[in-house]
């Protein structure tokens, strides 16, 4: 009776067993944010949609350069391809759980002699002699199968592993197409306020040197000294080298933007020469009052999340691998005989062995690797946290410079408005001689420095717009929410 009962508690070992799941690390973890913006926002304090943040500008060559250097960006291509690595990885911890199947076909032929004597004694007389064997076909067909029951959730936790990389990897797919639509509109709008600044210099050294010449018809004739010619030329030598220099840097913003577009060099100026320079920025996009929310929208946070989740696991499935493993096997085969007109076929299958596996001693091997699975978790953590923090710190600062642009805008046009005004009357005064050169030029220098110093401001303001964008996700939103961007296999939203 003792022995009647045994195969029914072994067939029930696995449900005992299950029963004993393993502790691991949570999967999630929390982050403190503040609980308000310590800047204050320039809005009402809703959540934005920011995919189509680009258009607001209104400049379609903006829209275009993006989606080039989308295209063209060996850093998006490689998180494309880290996603389909992951996928693959997903896929192949997912095939563990369920049983394999492996199946097999072989067939030989060939004969085996047997010696055979006829009568007594020996010799070679006709009484004996070989007898031949006909050849023999040998077909042998079947089906393995293997399967490791996952008493301790090692493998599911390998699975969740994978499944939570394959979502960081497309959360890092998006993060790498913000960051290119981010570096390639600062170099856009940087390439737009250098041909900004051009304007002002063009406009400095075309003024300089006509001072310069006039003054020296003035000195030829006698009424100017000529102190004052060879400061009108050294005037206008030093404009001149400024504009040079401004615009090397320009055409060094146009060879920026070619690499990161892929676009022909002539093909862009043309592209560039065509297109406006002097846009206004649009209104600051709304940005959720709570950070929580607003963090919520960026990829690099959920993937650091996710990163959290995927060590979980790791650390989960390196934990099963100290307890008991079990294999059930089994096959089913079939064996057919030929010879001589003669066909034999037989049928076999087993189930089993049911073998359980326990480690006993490995010198601390799998000791060292729960201990190195925990602590790459508590990275992932310390990660996730850090992520947290920056996030916080970027849109705070992105935040800050728009308050401060903002408010330093309107002071900046009116200098430039006033400075204007006091260099026209100061040069009115110059050519009815109540003024002296030392005059005109030193209102001539005030005035492009209260231009110079617009341009950066605008310059600076637009390059704050781009972070405050990058800072809040470029338009990316979590899985499951209302609104989700695209796989790359199925993009169709602009970041």
């Amino acid at each position: 009776m003792r022995n009647s009962r045994l195969p029914a508690l072994w067939l029930a070992l696995p449900l005992l067993l299950s029963a004993c799941a393993l502790p691991r690390p949570p999967e999630r973890v929390t982050a403190p944010t503040p609980a308000q913006w310590h800047t204050p926002l320039p809005h009402g304090g809703s959540l934005p949609v920011l995919a189509d943040w680009w258009r607001q500008l209104d400049d379609p060559l903006l829209v275009e350069l993006i989606d080039a250097a989308q295209a063209a960006s060996p850093s998006v291509a490689s998180a494309a391809a880290r996603i389909a690595e992951a996928r693959a990885a997903r896929v192949s911890a997912g095939a563990a759980l369920a049983p394999n199947l492996t199946g097999n076909v072989s067939a030989s032929r060939g004969n085996s002699p047997t010696s055979g004597f006829g009568g007594t004694g020996t010799g070679t007389g006709t009484g004996g002699g070989l007898t031949a064997i006909p050849p023999i076909t040998t077909i042998q067909a079947g089906l393995q199968s293997s399967w490791e029951i996952d008493l301790f959730g090692g493998l599911r936790a390998s699975r969740d592993a994978s499944q939570a990389r394959l979502a960081g990897a497309d959360a890092k797919w998006h993060e790498a197409r913000v960051s290119v639509a981010a570096e390639t509109a600062t170099t856009y709008l940087g390439e737009r306020a250098c041909r900004r600044q051009l304007a002002v210099a063009t406009s400095d050294t075309q003024s300089r040197v006509e001072t310069a010449r006039l003054t020296d018809l003035s000195m030829r004739a006698g009424f100017t000294a000529p102190a004052e010619a060879a400061l009108a030329r050294a005037g206008a030598s030093d404009a001149s080298a400024r504009l040079t220099q401004q615009r090397a840097q320009c055409a060094l913003l146009q060879q920026a933007l070619v690499s990161l577009a892929g676009i022909d060099a002539r093909t862009l100026q043309a592209k560039l020469d065509a297109a406006p320079v002097d846009r206004p920025l649009p209104a600051v996009q709304a940005v959720a009052s709570v950070p929580a929310e607003a963090l919520a929208q960026r990829p690099d946070v959920y993937s650091a999340e996710l990163g959290v989740a995927a060590a979980s696991g790791d650390a989960g499935a390196a934990l099963a691998q100290r307890f008991p493993r079990l294999t059930l096997q089994g096959s089913i085969g079939r064996l057919q005989i030929r010879t001589s007109g003669i066909r034999e076929t037989m049928d076999s299958w087993t189930i089993g062995p049911v073998a359980l596996s326990v480690p006993i001693f490995d010198g601390g091997t799998l000791a060292a690797n729960v201990d190195a699975a925990r602590a790459r978790y508590d990275e992932a953590v310390a990660l996730y946290r850090s992520n947290v923090r920056q996030a916080v710190r970027e849109v705070e600062e992105a935040l800050i410079n728009l308050q401060s642009t903002d408010a330093r805008a309107g002071d900046a046009d009116a200098a430039v408005q006033n400075y204007q005004a006091s260099f026209d009357a100061t040069s009115a005064r110059y050519q009815s001689g109540l003024a002296s050169l030392f005059e005109l030029e030193d209102s001539r220098r005030t005035l492009f420095a209260a231009q110079t110093a617009r341009v950066s401001l605008q310059r600076e303001r637009a390059e704050a717009w781009v972070a405050l964008y990058r800072s809040m996700g470029g338009g990316w939103t979590r899985p499951g929410s209302a609104t989700t961007n695209t796989t790359p296999t199925t993009q169709t939203s602009k970041s």
